[in-house]
């Protein structure tokens, strides 16, 4: 017999290792983030945002009432009650405010654990997750590395920042549908992008219109690629979303509006073209260079912007015109989309100087963002004043506390959200007819010079006796009787 030629394997002479028990045993696993960045980056996304958001209620930072009218709204869902926001005015339903069915959604977390924090968490859960599509898509189209710089210059993009900077607002709900919506379409997955899309008609009345604009690039997208039959069913969903918006300020919210009309709806129209010029000009190049360095514009995708910087332009509210507020986290994932869309084709382009600038610009966008947000609400991560709250918050969520559960009570900004989720709580100045059994406002700014007139401007047939002044939170209590009209 011959004998056996030596393994040209050495390793094949080594033995292989047991177990404990005697068993072979299995190689370990190295743990890879390839092909789970975009999950990673929505994890990281989420604690910053939350922190950020979180850390302004809890520094009695709240910048507006919109997060004690949320949580009166959700808190009525999680008692199966109607949705009554007496921050309104009393009796006021939120559905003729808003036609934002999808808040229902936050009941149930709401029931179990009652507090604004709970609206801010999700909020920044459902932002982080529109980043999960950004990022799949971006990779999937232009690579690893040039798609996970598009993915993180999408989180830190102003308009997500200056939204979560913004206490609560239901296009939370908004910002991932679209971003599922544009993943799929950017996929040639058609049906999958007018199915994610389909719900944005129950978060607010004019995202029908941005359903449309989406189920149109649909259309065009999918005739170009050769999918004629999914035509007729995207012109279905577009003309649905137009109906629906229309359905929705003419009939739906006027009909839950005490004054029969959409008050939204009124103000549009009001503006000329030339208003706020300047102001509108500067929303596009903001919208349009640090987010996309101008690329955006080679993409049908960018149709979808049009519906709401539209009735932001012709609307006579200037507050809508600029870059502040929430207004335009709805466009950034579609400016970012359209980026990814454009990319591609420009890297192939006959001009070289389009090809380089096409290679280099997620580099720079994720450098812009970078930049940016030294100035926004994540750059204050960095500080230690964003993990601490200060001594004096304690001392008026102290006093806050001496208004027992269920009272009534008039409030401004500030002591609001505080209040809403135990008291009924009313702006001040609107609780119409009724004398609360207490008055709480921040007059840090000594808006009030004569605190006990002011309660009698008020409610002239009820008196009120200072019960405290901390760091310029003043708290007055009803001494006199009066008639408190109950719940609606």
């Amino acid at each position: 017999m011959v004998p056996s030629a030596p393994s040209a394997n050495p390793s094949a002479l080594i033995p292989a290792p047991v177990t404990a028990s005697g068993s072979p045993a299995r190689p370990g696993r190295r743990f890879s983030l390839a092909g789970r960045e975009p999950y990673v980056l929505a994890v990281l996304l989420f604690a910053a945002y939350a922190t950020v958001s979180v850390g302004r209620y809890l520094r009695l930072g709240t910048r507006s009432y919109d997060l004690g009218i949320y949580e009166q709204a959700v808190r009525a869902y999680a008692h199966l009650q109607a949705p009554i926001v007496e921050l309104k005015g009393l009796g006021y339903n939120v559905l003729g405010d808003h036609f934002s069915p999808v808040t229902m959604l936050l009941a149930p977390f709401y029931r179990v654990f009652p507090s604004p924090v709970t609206l801010l968490v999700i909020q920044a859960a459902l932002f982080a997750l529109s980043a999960v599509p950004v990022t799949r898509a971006a990779t999937h189209m232009l690579g690893r590395a040039r798609g996970l710089a598009l993915g993180v210059a999408y989180g830190l993009s102003w308009g997500l920042q200056n939204a979560v900077d913004f206490d609560f607002h239901e296009i939370c709900f908004a910002v991932p549908l679209i971003a599922f919506s544009l993943e799929a379409l950017l996929r040639r997955r058609w049906r999958a992008a007018l199915l994610w899309g389909l719900p944005l008609v129950l978060v607010k009345e004019d995202q029908g219109l941005t359903l449309a604009a989406i189920a149109v690039v649909v259309a065009l997208r999918a005739r170009r690629e050769g999918a004629s039959r999914v035509v007729p069913y995207a012109i279905g969903v577009a003309s649905f979303g137009a109906v629906a918006t229309l359905l929705a300020f003419t009939l739906i919210i006027p009909a839950f509006n005490t004054a029969g009309a959409s008050d939204y709806l009124a103000k549009v129209g009001g503006s000329g073209p030339l208003d706020g010029f300047d102001v509108k000009i500067r929303t596009v190049l903001w919208l349009l260079i640090p987010t996309s360095g101008l690329l955006a514009l080679r993409s049908p995708v960018l149709l979808a912007v049009l519906p709401t910087l539209g009735w932001r332009f012709v609307s006579s509210d200037n507050n809508y015109w600029g870059t502040a507020w929430h207004y335009s986290a709805v466009l950034m994932p579609v400016i970012t989309l359209a980026l990814v869309d454009a990319l591609p084709a420009a890297r192939r382009s006959s001009r070289p100087w389009l090809r380089s600038y096409a290679l280099q610009l997620p580099a720079a966008v994720l450098a812009a963002s970078l930049a940016l947000t030294t100035a926004l609400p994540l750059g204050n991560l960095t500080k230690a004043d964003a993990y601490r709250v200060p001594a004096e918050v304690g001392a008026v969520d102290r006093m806050l506390d001496t208004i027992p559960d269920g009272a009534t009570v008039e409030a401004n900004i500030g002591p609001i959200a505080r209040l809403t989720s135990r008291c009924r709580v009313f702006w001040i100045g609107r609780a119409k007819g009724l004398a609360p059994d207490y008055i709480v406002f921040n007059n840090r700014s000594r808006w009030v010079k004569d605190v006990p007139a002011f309660a009698r401007q008020l409610h002239p047939r009820d008196t009120y006796v200072l019960r405290g002044v901390i760091q310029g939170f003043v708290l007055l209590k009803r001494t006199s009787p009066a008639t408190t009209p109950p719940p609606s």
